[in-house]
Order: C-alpha cells, then structure tokens, then sequence
C-alpha cells in the first residue's frame, strides 16, 4: 500500500498543475489576440468634417486656419485613444513587448511637435515682434516631453494637455469678439514649414536606404572652399542600420507620413487662396499623392529586408523611394511659391 502513496500523492496535485498551467496559456493567448488587436494603423481623418464638428460644437464658422489646427488635435486624440491607448510608455504586456506601434506613434508625434512649433512661431504671428499666442505658448513645450514617460506627469496627460490648449486656440481663433488669436495663411510661412518637411524627409529617407549598407561619400563642405567643420570628416564611410532597427525606423516612417499627410489635406483648404494664386494645387496634389502611396497595406507579416534586386522584398527601399519622391516634389512646390 506504501508503494502507491507517490502515486496518489501525484494524482491530487495534478489538478492544481493542469488548472496554473491552463491559466498560464490563457494569459499568453490573451496577450498574443492584444498584440494582434492593437498593431495596427488608424485610417486617415476627414480633416474639414473635423473642423466643421469642432466649430458646430460652439456654434462657430470655419475659418482660415480652423483645418490646420482641428486637425492637429484630432491627430493627437488619434494618438492616445487609439485601439490600445498609447504604447510607447507601456510597462506592462502586452505593450511593453510591442515596438511597430510605439515607433508609428514617435513618427506622429515627431510631425505633430513640428506643426506645434510652427503654430506658434510662424501661423499665427504676423511679424518676428508681434506677441505669440498664450495657448500656443503652453501647447508647444507640453507635445516636447518626452513621449515614453509613465511617472507623474505621464506623456499622455502632457499630451492632452496640449490638446485642450490647442482647442482653446482653434474656439478663439474663429471668435471675432475676441480678436486676440489669428492663423496667417501666407505663402512665406508655408515655405518655411515645407522646408522643415523636407528636412525629415530627407532624413528618414536617407535611414530607410541604409537598411541594405551604403557606401557615402563626404558632401558635408561641398559647395563652398572656404567652409569649416568642428572635427574632420571621414570620407567614404559604410552607412547601415542595425537589422534590430530597421522595423523601427520602417514604422516611424509610416507614422510621420500618415501624421504629415493629414496636415497636407488640412493645408490644401486653409491655404486654398495662396496655393490657386501661385498656381501650386496640382503640386501640392502631388506631394499628397506619394503620401497616400506610402500608406498603403502591407501584405507580409513581417518587415522584409532582402537584397537590392533580390528574390524578396525590401519594405525599407520601398518605403524609401515613395518618401524621397516626396521630398523632391516639396522641393518642387517651394521653388514655385517662393518665385510666384
């Protein structure tokens, strides 16, 4: 009768093995179906239903500027209220294991703090010694903190914080009692955002070639013999992005092209007038078209980096080429609002 003792011993715990183990695959399936529900990417914004719901909310017109700003704030609500919430402060699974998500958001982010800074700076002052706008004073450092903090105050109450000042901008924007905030929808103050584009075009293209390694020349100095440089530079170099990165730098792409993209359809109408008199709507068109092309579907699970030329894909090239073509007509559509 000893002899059995282990076995009947081994028979009543098994029930509490099978139910831990049950409960353990439950939790990872669990985690495994939010992974797959949250890595995904919000479509675009009706950005002039946007503006028109804001402005009936307080029984207001849409004015010049109302697009823009309307649409900065519905991108920031697109940030945080997303399926998931935001991701990139997770501690926690299944966000903590994600990383497409959280570089998509850094890529919106990365555009909203430029349309931000550029509210305050540029849009909404007359002149270099007019006085910047209150709200716009509070919004721009508020999107500046940094995007993967969860201690009080957390990235996302910065975030919304931001927002709620961006709305009371865009109310008093439109309210013709108050007077004390305007959106200047001038050709010289588009330039100058478009420049800063075309700057994070460039670089983002330049990252995504360099999924494959690429041999670069120093161009630094080019141009002008007598320019200087703080420490001597290396010539040709190897430029390539560690594998472990390449997704990363493929989602924040795609995060700072669709965040960008709603800001070009919101600038299609607030600066209708200054595009149809240089002639630029079909330029700009064209920009928004290659920013739709690189938001299309992926269909592969996985980003793919496959040899120029080769049997498989590579996203990052593809991704490249519809960013740089972007870029080169924002060149394009600055060199005809600057001539005129």
């Amino acid at each position: 009768m000893s002899s059995t003792d282990p076995l009947i011993a081994t028979r009543k715990r098994r029930p509490w093995l099978s139910a831990i183990a049950a409960l353990a695959l439950a939790l990872v399936l669990l985690v495994l179906g939010l992974m797959w529900w949250w890595d995904y990417e919000p479509a675009s914004l009706d950005v002039q239903r946007e503006a028109e719901r804001r402005a009936q909310a307080v029984s207001q017109p849409v004015v010049v500027g109302s697009v823009t700003t309307a649409t900065l704030i519905a991108t920031l609500e697109t940030l945080l209220e997303k399926r998931g919430g935001y991701l990139s402060n997770d501690l926690l699974p299944p966000g903590v294991f994600m990383d497409n998500v959280p570089n998509w958001e850094f890529g919106v982010l990365s555009a909203s703090r430029d349309l931000s800074r550029f509210l305050r700076s540029d849009f909404s002052r007359s002149q270099t010694q007019s006085a910047e706008d209150k709200d716009l004073m509070e919004a721009e450092p508020l999107l500046s903190s940094p995007n993967d903090r969860w201690l009080f105050p957390s990235s996302e109450s910065q975030y919304r914080k931001a927002a709620r000042h961006l709305d009371s901008y865009l109310v008093r924007l439109a309210d013709a009692d108050e007077g004390n905030a305007q959106f200047y929808a001038r050709a010289d103050n588009l330039v100058n955002y478009l420049r800063v584009v075309s700057s994070r075009l460039g670089s983002l293209s330049q990252r995504l070639s360099a999924s494959v390694g690429q041999e670069r020349l120093d161009t630094d100095l080019a141009g002008d013999r007598n320019a200087q440089q703080s420490t001597p530079g290396h010539g040709a170099r190897l430029v390539q992005t560690p594998w472990t990165q390449i997704d990363d730098v493929f989602y924040e792409s795609r995060g700072y092209t669709w965040a960008l993209l709603q800001q070009l359809h919101a600038m299609q109408r607030d600066f209708a007038g200054v595009l149809r008199d240089k002639n630029a709507q079909v330029s700009l068109q064209q920009v928004v078209r290659e920013l739709e092309e690189a938001q299309k579907g992926i269909g592969s699970p996985v980003v793919l980096n496959g040899t120029p030329f080769g049997f498989f894909a590579n996203h990052s090239l593809v991704m490249a080429n519809y960013v740089s073509r972007a870029n080169a007509a924002i060149i394009d559509l600055m060199s005809l609002l600057e001539r005129g």
